[in-house]
């Protein structure tokens, strides 16, 4: 079947989905293709392309690793929306598309239980216990790799769930995560972290830092309102744990999380 239409009927049967919700509530997720067959079904991809998801058209929404421009990645929702698993679906995802010569990753979370599935792959560079003395380290080899770095090919990704466990740790990780969130896309670190809605406007100087930023299900209108910068977006449509939305200028683009197989 042909690449553009093989996800069609599934498409269209999650826009159906999207346009039958009622207010506060969210209809049952549909049943999503693996993150394998969307990889395949989209193969080949460039070799720069970081998988993020798969769009409402079938197509698949990609970060380019060599170009620094769209800066750090935030993830932003409610609690238990999905933002674990999107973070999750990014990292499987480097596995399955890219050599460890390409593209590693390093994972900082205060649950490291929930990414126990993850240590041995290939491009798993480590999971830090958000306050493991470890993680002070990792976040201070990226900067200094970072700054040693002249064009090197390969890409590193710091993946954070709660950026806000990590701030709290002590200044020093905190100025290095702020380098970091400013220079590191220009020298292939790409920092990409979650953080709570709830949280967002007590962290306003931090959400400073990212200009583009994944959304999942918000269920407050002033907390949307403040995280998208803009009143007349509303979050409450997205299925919590498997839909997602990124602004493009005055609309967003929904996208679907594929199930990890």
């Amino acid at each position: 079947m042909d690449k553009s239409n093989r996800f069609d009927l599934m498409i269209d049967a999650l826009v159906e989905l999207a346009q039958e919700e009622q207010a506060h509530q969210t209809p049952p997720a549909p049943n999503l293709p693996t993150l394998r067959a969307v990889l395949a079904d989209a193969h080949p991809l460039p070799r720069q392309a970081l998988f993020l998801g798969l769009a409402e058209d079938g197509l698949p929404v990609l970060l380019n690793l060599y170009d620094p421009t769209p800066g750090p990645i935030l993830i932003v929702g409610d609690q238990a929306s999905g933002k674990t698993k999107l973070l999750q679906i990014i990292a499987r995802a480097a596995d399955l598309l890219h050599l460890p010569s390409e593209v590693q990753y390093g994972v900082v979370t205060s649950h490291p239980n929930e990414w126990k599935d993850f240590r041995s792959n290939q491009n798993n560079a480590g999971i830090y216990f958000t306050q493991d003395n470890n993680t002070e380290a990792l976040i201070q080899s990226l900067v200094t790799w970072a700054h040693n770095n002249k064009g090197e090919e390969q890409s590193v990704l710091l993946l954070i769930d709660d950026i806000e466990g990590v701030i709290k740790i002590n200044q020093q990780v905190e100025q290095n995560l702020r380098w970091l969130l400013l220079r590191g896309p220009s020298r292939r670190v790409w920092p990409i972290v979650t953080l709570n809605a709830g949280r967002a406007q007590s962290l306003k100087a931090w959400l400073d830092f990212f200009h583009t930023r994944l959304f999942s299900r918000i269920e407050n209108l002033d907390e949307s309102n403040f995280i998208t910068g803009n009143s007349s977006f509303t979050l409450t449509h997205l299925n919590a744990g498997s839909q997602f939305a990124l602004r493009e200028g005055n609309t967003l683009l929904n996208f679907w999380a594929p199930s990890i197989d």
